[in-house]
């Protein structure tokens, strides 16, 4: 028996398939039919060209309707789906295609999937077992080279399944999918829950505030990352009422302040659920869809993933091993070892505590843990209290080089205020080894595709902020 994943999505597929999958702005649609007739026709062309089973097909577009055809195609056929980002330049994209050596590299979707029409479409989904690649996701790269991620038909299959059973999707529902498809969010946690469900999704190519808004009014459920909640809540078009059909608003791949989850209710009436997940798991936990949903925690973790945070202490890197748990980084072993524990855990670089009862919170990343004077800060305790106060829209908090603590704790903050005053009032709540030393404003934080701020570039832009 095959375990394609591309079996597993079409099987969701609505009995009637000139049912609608995609609704485009404008008032067109395009069927599960018409997705199901062009993926068929677009893997027959692969087929025909040569490809094989685990050959790889990169593909960098614009989010477009081909683009997901050619996605169920590449899975169709056997082949290894490689997305990369629209906004790579050229000499990004070598390492990739050098790297990964695809038989084929798409630029143009619109005119690959036009040029598949007549050929003999492909009936039948190559037979593939659930070890077997899938899909290769390169991570972003802020420290060393890129790593691809090797995640098999098995590893998708099961964070589907989980996904569209712990977020309650059904065929009555319709998701609005304003995300990229070059990330996992968009091309595999979106898109894989309404194939599953049958169910439509609101079409659009990029968040536009009153595209989404007017496409929330005939949706039921939508993905984002924090920056569409924001930038929603900054519209006063964006009011209770146009938020009422909705019976889901759920948010991920950066953290989400409490205080846009709490301004997010008190205009809307409903809580966000967030939840975490990374490249090389997918979706590891979730707030419930029944229960709990609680600002700052990203809730437990999901019906097979084992989480642990390392080395026996409160606060830890979070370990997780599990059936969406990846293979390895594509054609880099001694990097795959290095990041599992011997007794086979993922080493996730998240930094982390979880309660009595399973749930998890996130803390930060590894390696923006600052060491101050022999002591260890974590940024999000001191990013907490920072966005409490009056007048703070975001704040990044990272470490410096210092000449007498080894390190500085320096706030980058988003808004308006007094420094010395807001140091002041940090030392209140916080001891004075974690109290930023120096707070610098600006208009905006360096984000990358997916919105998480990339403190990277801030702790090389103010690198001599200590230095007098």
């Amino acid at each position: 028996m095959s375990e394609n994943l591309y079996d597993l999505l079409s099987g969701g597929f609505p009995a009637d398939r000139s049912a609608p999958c995609f609704l485009l702005t404008g008032g067109g649609e395009v069927s599960y039919g018409a997705l199901e007739q062009a993926a068929a026709e677009i893997a027959g062309r692969f087929i025909a060209e040569g490809v094989k089973p685990g050959d790889r097909i990169a593909m960098q577009v614009e989010k477009s309707i081909e683009a997901v055809m050619i996605y169920l195609a590449t899975l169709k056929a056997g082949a290894v789906f490689l997305p990369l980002n629209s906004a790579y330049t050229p000499s990004e994209v070598e390492y990739f295609i050098n790297d990964a050596e695809p038989r084929l590299f798409i630029q143009d979707a619109q005119a690959f999937a036009a040029g598949s029409r007549g050929a003999p479409p492909l009936e039948k989904a190559v037979a593939r077992t659930a070890d077997d690649l899938a899909s290769i996701i390169y991570t972003s790269g802020t420290t060393g080279r890129s790593k691809g991620a090797m995640l098999s038909h098995g590893n998708l299959s099961a964070n589907a399944k989980a996904l569209h059973r712990a977020w309650g999707f059904s065929s009555s529902d319709v998701l609005l999918h304003a995300l990229p498809i070059f990330h996992v969010h968009g091309l595999f946690v979106a898109m894989h829950c309404a194939f599953l469900s049958g169910c439509p999704m609101v079409w659009l190519p990029k968040f536009v505030d009153e595209d989404v808004i007017d496409g929330l009014r005939r949706s039921t459920v939508m993905m984002g990352v924090p920056t569409f909640y924001t930038r929603l809540l900054a519209n006063d078009a964006f009011t209770r009422e146009a938020a009422s059909n909705m019976r889901l608003f759920i948010s991920g791949s950066a953290p989400l302040l409490p205080g846009t989850f709490a301004d997010f209710e008190a205009r809307t009436g409903k809580r966000i659920l967030e939840r975490y997940g990374m490249s090389e798991a997918v979706i590891i936990t979730s707030n419930p869809l029944e229960g709990d949903r609680i600002a700052g925690s990203v809730g437990y973790p999901l019906p097979g993933v084992d989480l642990r945070i390392g080395g026996g202490q409160e606060t830890g890197v979070i370990e997780i091993r599990g059936p969406s748990m990846f293979g390895g980084y594509w054609r880099m072993p001694e990097k795959t070892a290095e990041e599992f524990t011997k007794d086979g855990y993922f080493i996730t670089g998240d930094v982390g505590r979880q309660d009595p009862d399973g749930r998890v919170w996130i803390s930060g990343r590894a390696k923006d843990l600052i060491i101050s004077g022999g002591y260890n800060v974590y940024p999000k305790e001191i990013e907490l209290v920072l966005d409490a106060m009056p007048g703070v829209v975001e704040s990044a908090v990272i470490g410096l080089p210092h000449p007498d603590f080894g390190e500085g704790v320096a706030a980058i903050v988003i808004g308006a205020g007094e420094e010395s005053a807001m140091i002041a009032a940090c030392r209140e709540q916080l001891a004075a080894f974690k109290t930023p030393k120096r707070i610098v404003f600006v208009k905006d934080l360096p984000r990358n595709a997916m919105g998480k701020v990339q403190k990277a570039l801030l702790r090389t832009e103010y690198t001599n902020l200590f230095k007098g």
